[in-house]
């Protein structure tokens, strides 16, 4: 868990910084560079998505996932904490904390080192995926915070709480997660986090939060693989 525990603390530094520097930045500039950030997102998630080992799996992942995610309606209940930390924290100034909250909790927790990094974490006490992930997620965090306001900061609560499950559930999956598994995990968190970049550029409205299942699809593919 140090590994996870540190990647918050970065998230939480840099949701400090960013804040204060959102402090007289002129609007026409915090949205060109929220453009370049969706824009960055984007390449991320195309990066992770064509690493795929099994299209089809990919596929069915996305669309069984997706069925999952609306069943549970996962994105409202991640909205709703959204709002209700809002409702807490805001002082009537037309905050954005929920949207910030929600954005980065996607943009943290989906993603091929998010997912390694803690397996690695769990299964071998190394450290160093995580601490690489802290510096990337310390930095995006400053620009964040300062186009969406301190509910990024919010989003280390969700970092502990998905990383930090799979660090403490990796030894029990460790005879699953062979090197394919994880690169389908990873391809489609990469596809979600494409869908992420595109509601941030505001071309579409995905609810990526209901998609979140499909990433453990292929965990659930290869354990029935393994049983018949």
């Amino acid at each position: 868990m140090v590994g996870t525990l540190v990647n918050a603390a970065s998230i939480i530094v840099g949701s400090v910084m960013g804040t204060f520097l959102k402090i007289g930045i002129p609007e026409r500039i915090k949205s060109t560079v929220m453009h370049a950030i969706s824009l960055s997102v984007l390449i991320i998630g195309l990066d992770s998505a064509l690493k795929f080992k099994n299209l089809l799996l990919v596929i069915i992942s996305l669309v069984i996932g997706g069925v999952l995610g609306e069943l549970i309606n996962i994105e409202k209940k991640l909205n709703d904490f959204g709002n209700m930390l809002e409702r807490r924290l805001a002082k009537g100034d037309g905050s954005k904390i929920s949207e910030g909250f929600v954005t980065a909790s996607l943009v943290y927790c989906i993603g091929a080192m998010a997912i390694v990094g803690a397996l690695k974490d769990g299964l071998q006490g190394d450290h160093s995926i995580l601490f690489a992930k802290s510096i990337l997620d310390g930095i995006s965090s400053i620009i964040f915070s300062s186009t969406l306001g301190i509910g990024v900061m919010m989003s280390s609560i969700s970092v502990c709480a998905y990383q930090g499950a799979i660090t403490l559930c990796a030894s029990m999956l460790q005879s699953i997660l062979t090197s394919n598994v994880i690169a389908d995990m990873s391809a489609v968190g990469g596809v979600l986090i494409i869908g992420i970049s595109l509601n941030m550029l505001n071309i579409t409205k995905i609810k990526v939060g209901n998609l979140l299942p499909c990433i453990f699809i292929p965990i659930i593919y290869e354990s029935m693989l393994k049983i018949f």
